[in-house]
């Protein structure tokens, strides 16, 4: 969250506004977190959550494999040295032609969830290795992510069977739970589907010998989650009764959010207070970063907001906003209360911000720039 180091960066350093600073030892933190709590997992870092290159190198360092949703994130990590037999092309809508620039690289793991998407990996990447993507109950999810992905589990059987006659690898099964998932429950439910599928292929002779159960580790903002150790042990005690001690497949998780969100602060600064818009006795408070300077999840993420100001300083209700010339740029217009005391130039920290901000920044709507990053 607002960790020393970051205090000590913003103090002396203090860059022009806005702009992202993450603290890596947190992302250390998170990683070996979650894997001590998953040892027997696999852990695929989940790119599109914050893709800066100290990330993925000292991930990378970790031990980390990655994955990736477009042919510029596979080059980037090839870029800085991950090896190509740790990458997954998870993304299951894909372009032809990048998924023959993966294989030529040497990428061997490929997600779909159609049969049209199938052949385009049959004709690309002859031999590799597929996973096939199953919708799930995404309930307690803050983004459902099976509304748009995933097939049922009849389909996944005939497209893994389909995909073994054209000379593929069926290596396995994979779901999302949804992004930022606070039902425990989530898992047990799509392990359980997932392996009525195994068996099914199982009994046409298809040994799928891995699950990917994806992320939706929950980071943490202002709402109170549940304890990391309640999903995992979820995870742990499902797959030990669906599939026993000694016959658990290959486990790979890929975590996004709860690696870097933590970690990573945004540094705004107020422009503007106003307390005559529309309604008397509400203030207006209008900062340097908002929604299309990489605060686009505001509104559903509920992120900590720190000023300047000792938190017994009298605080009153504000609607805080964005600096485009775009109504929609409001980042929360109820529910969040400030210092009576704010002013033009008080600096404004929203925390947990590491995830899914400096890559959602316009790269010049109104002539603003991208995020400024640090990275320490």
């Amino acid at each position: 969250m607002f960790t020393s180091k970051i205090k000590d960066f913003i103090k002396s350093r203090s860059p022009k506004t806005p702009y992202l600073i993450v603290d890596l030892s947190e992302v250390k933190k998170k990683y070996d977190i979650l894997t001590a709590q998953l040892p027997f997992a696999d852990c695929y870092y989940s790119i599109k959550a914050n893709p800066a290159p100290q990330v993925i190198k000292l991930l990378n360092s970790l031990g980390s494999s990655f994955d990736t949703a477009s042919i510029n994130e596979i080059k980037n990590c090839l870029e800085l040295g991950v090896k190509p037999e740790k990458i997954i092309f998870g993304n299951t809508i894909k372009k032809e032609n990048h998924i023959k620039d993966a294989f030529r690289l040497g990428v061997k793991y490929y997600t779909f969830d159609t049969d049209k998407e199938l052949d385009k990996i049959t004709r690309s990447a002859p031999g590799c290795n597929v996973f096939c993507r199953i919708t799930t109950s995404n309930q307690g999810a803050q983004w459902s992510l099976s509304r748009k992905f995933g097939c049922d589990e009849r389909q996944a059987v005939s497209l893994l069977k389909q995909a073994q006659t054209n000379g593929l690898i069926p290596y396995g099964v994979s779901f999302h739970v949804g992004s930022q998932q606070t039902n425990s429950a989530a898992w047990r439910y799509a392990l359980s589907k997932t392996s009525e599928i195994i068996k099914k292929l199982l009994s046409k002779n298809i040994n799928v010998s891995c699950i990917n159960i994806g992320g939706g580790f929950p980071a943490q903002y202002s709402e109170k989650i549940l304890p990391l150790k309640d999903h995992t042990e979820t995870i742990k005690k499902s797959l030990i009764d669906l599939f026993g001690v000694n016959g658990l497949p290959k486990i790979i998780i890929e975590p996004g959010r709860y690696i870097v969100a933590e970690a990573g602060v945004i540094v705004s600064e107020v422009l503007l207070v106003r307390n005559d818009l529309h309604k008397k006795g509400i203030r207006w408070i209008y900062l340097d970063a908002g929604k299309f300077n990489g605060l686009h999840e505001a509104g559903i993420t509920r992120y900590p907001i720190k000023t300047d100001y000792p938190d017994n300083n009298p605080a009153g209700d504000v609607i805080l906003a964005g600096p485009t010339c775009d109504g929609d740029d409001v980042l929360y217009d109820k529910n969040l209360k400030l210092p009576l005391s704010i002013k033009i130039g008080d600096k404004v920290c929203v925390l947990s911000a590491g995830a899914y901000t400096n890559t959602y920044s316009s790269i010049n709507f109104n002539g603003f720039k991208p995020l400024k990053e640090y990275y320490i």
